[in-house]
């Protein structure tokens, strides 16, 4: 069971979080910066294709992103999180920066998406008070500069026991365990090779039995393995959607949720049968 805010998501299956962009930059091009009519259409049509739960981010963390300042982070997010009010799934804003966080509490986010694992002063404070859900991500370095030469001695184990120092952190904190989440942060301060390590490793990165998110839509590992530029890396999306599943991840962060979702009942179905 994870708490959200005043939901309580069963885990019994890999829940699908949908992701909405609210850049001008994103990396997959499905940016919707300044339009909070488009922004909100997107958000339903992702519920109405199966999200469990949305995924909103005002702040571009795509490899070489230059940070995007507090005042327009939320100039972006605020209007769309409050036309989302009572939309019947959680919304989780994509944030690292305590103000927003705050803001975003206020305005209803059931939970906090956080790159940096709460390690921005004041972040640990922000939630740790509140009954939103906090998902706890790996980054080596920062996005403007994690991409430029990732190295690790041993990437499993670095990752894991990051995540179970920061979970520890959150918990002393005063944020329960049943709200908290840990991405080991695909593509973010990784080479392929990391990336693929993560993958077939992805089991043994939780700590405590907390639930796994993985978020691997559209990355460029994906590119690099099939050739294919942003716009045709679906089959390769859900290839690594359902191996995230197979290996125990809880949560799935795709920007293609209907097809992602056709491709878990498939999968699902073989499994009872």
């Amino acid at each position: 069971m994870l708490r959200c805010g005043k939901f309580e998501l069963t885990l019994d299956r890999p829940l699908l979080m949908g992701i909405v962009n609210l850049t001008p930059d994103s990396f997959s091009g499905d940016g919707i910066a300044s339009n909070t009519a488009h922004a909100v259409a997107r958000a339903q049509a992702q519920i109405e294709a199966g999200a469990d739960l949305l995924d909103l981010g005002a702040e571009s963390s795509r490899p070489g992103a230059i940070p995007t300042p507090v005042d327009e982070e939320l100039r972006r997010l605020l209007p769309v999180l409050q036309a989302l009010e009572g939309c019947g799934v959680p919304i989780s804003v994509d944030t690292y920066k305590p103000e927003v966080m705050r803001a975003a509490i206020a305005h209803g986010a059931a939970m906090i998406n956080d790159i940096y694992g709460l390690r921005m002063q004041g972040a640990l404070e922000a939630v740790a008070q509140s009954d939103c859900a906090v998902c706890l991500m790996h980054m080596q370095g920062e996005p403007l500069t994690m991409q430029q030469s990732p190295v690790y001695t041993d990437v499993i184990a670095e990752v894991r026991d990051f995540l179970g120092a920061r979970a520890a952190a959150a918990i002393a904190a005063g944020v329960l365990p049943e709200r908290l989440v840990l991405d080991p942060g695909f593509g973010f301060g990784k080479s392929v090779e990391h990336n693929l390590q993560l993958m077939r490793h992805l089991p043994e990165l939780s700590t405590g039995g907390l639930p796994i998110l993985a978020g691997v839509s559209r990355k460029s590992i994906l590119g690099a393995v099939t050739g294919r530029a942003v716009a045709d890396r679906l089959p390769a999306s859900l290839a690594a959607a359902l191996l995230a599943a197979q290996r125990g991840a809880s949560i799935l962060r795709v920007h293609d949720v209907a097809a992602t979702r056709d491709v878990l009942a498939v999968w699902s179905a073989v499994e009872r049968a």
